[in-house]
């Protein structure tokens, strides 16, 4: 997928960390904050050459002098990590029930 690293808490990944640079995992619900300040999204190259985006933003710079601002996004980086289980989960349990209905 990438040459990276994955960050977890409580089983689910929030963050990545790819070339000495840390990305915070990103949804409609954080993403403004990270628009705001600009932060380019994680990309990566795949087999066919092409450019990969993935939903993880990069991390504000300030944020590695400033543990307790860090804890506040991390912590927003962790509730779009389980958002996004949840809506995964619920489109498997969609395509299972129209797969039965066929």
């Amino acid at each position: 997928m990438f040459g990276g690293a994955g960050i977890y808490a409580e089983g689910r990944m929030f963050a990545l960390m790819s070339d000495g640079v840390i990305y915070l995992k990103a949804d409609e619900h954080n993403a403004l904050a990270f628009e705001r300040e600009q932060l380019e999204p994680f990309t990566y190259a795949t087999k066919t050459g092409r450019r990969g985006v993935m939903s993880y933003r990069r991390m504000p710079d300030r944020l590695y002098d400033d543990p307790d601002e860090l804890a506040i996004w991390a912590r927003d980086a962790l509730a779009a990590a389980a958002r996004g289980e949840v809506g995964k989960m619920r489109a498997k349990t969609r395509r299972r029930r129209s797969s039965r209905a066929t």
